[in-house]
């Protein structure tokens, strides 16, 4: 009897793998819970475009800009109607440079609030904060850095009040610019008012290692810039120079930020961005085409 239930239990174990062998690999992969957007900046302002284009790739959110506040705050309605139309969310929106110069600290925050209630009315999740107090001749100082977080955390305070996320975005030229300038802002972060939004390409370019910020800043990062960069640039004798290009045509290790993403289950916004058109012969929705095509070859997208 015992030997009849052994039969039978390895002729269903041989009948469930021989039934597997006819799967396809990828059903065995594990899917990424990230939810993607893209970012309406390569369209360079045209944005009722841009809405048609990222929606018909097939992304989920677009990310606007502070370009949208002039014409649209008497009537966000008519914008979160274009969003809605194409079944977009509003999962980040671009709010502009925070000042740390304390002569400008009510108005930056004041702007700041007024882009959040923006976002608010357009159905929106969060906004980015930059800076561009970059000194020309040093480097930064740690007081200018943690004054930078000050004024971002007394922002994220108000906002927070409304819902809205406030997020910081670590950038090129500006304040946070290599690793160890970003780790003393995010250190300096009340997470409980400002989240990080880790843009790979800028954070990859100013020296840092983006997988490894992945997993470093897991319990404060809220959203990712997913950008790839060239450098050097083919033809330019300046190694440091750099140009952002589609997903895949860098040198930004994606693939390991992909899996260490999956690592801390990351389950947030990945928000595809490309600051204009690298190659003018190019379209933005083709240039968006083939970054889709890297995210479905990478599994990210479905």
């Amino acid at each position: 009897m015992k030997n009849a239930h052994s039969r039978r239990h390895f002729l269903q174990q041989t009948a469930v793998l021989g039934a597997a062998a006819f799967l396809p690999l990828d059903v065995f992969a594990k899917k990424s819970e990230m939810k993607l957007g893209y970012s309406a900046i390569t369209w360079g302002g045209n944005d009722a475009q841009a809405i048609q284009d990222i929606a018909a790739l097939g992304f989920k959110g677009i990310q606007l800009r502070a370009n949208t506040f002039g014409p649209y705050k008497a009537k966000p309605s008519e914008l979160k109607a274009m969003l809605e139309a194409k079944n977009l969310a509003l999962p980040m929106f671009s709010s502009g440079n925070v000042e740390i110069d304390p002569a400008k600290e009510s108005s930056t925050i004041d702007t700041h609030v007024a882009h959040a209630s923006f976002v608010k009315a357009l159905g929106g999740m969060a906004f980015q904060m930059t800076n561009n107090a970059r000194p020309k001749d040093r480097l930064p100082t740690t007081e200018e850095l943690k004054r930078l977080a000050t004024v971002m955390n007394k922002i994220g305070q108000q906002t927070a009040d409304m819902g809205i996320q406030a997020t910081y975005h670590n950038h090129m030229n500006q304040l946070g610019e290599t690793p160890e300038e970003v780790d003393v802002i995010v250190q300096a972060l009340n997470p409980k008012y400002v989240r990080l939004l880790l843009d790979v390409a800028h954070y990859h370019q100013g020296g840092g290692d983006p997988v490894r910020a992945v997993g470093q800043y897991k319990d404060i990062l809220y959203a990712l810039h997913l950008k790839d960069t060239q450098s050097p640039i083919p033809g330019n004798p300046d190694p440091k120079k750099y140009k952002f290009v589609e997903l895949g045509q860098g040198n930004v290790n994606l693939p390991g930020v992909f899996k260490a993403l999956e690592k801390i289950n990351f389950k947030g916004w990945g928000i595809v961005e490309l600051d204009g058109v690298p190659d003018k012969a190019k379209t933005p929705m083709q240039c968006g085409e083939i970054s889709r095509a890297y995210l479905k070859e990478m599994k990210v997208m479905g």
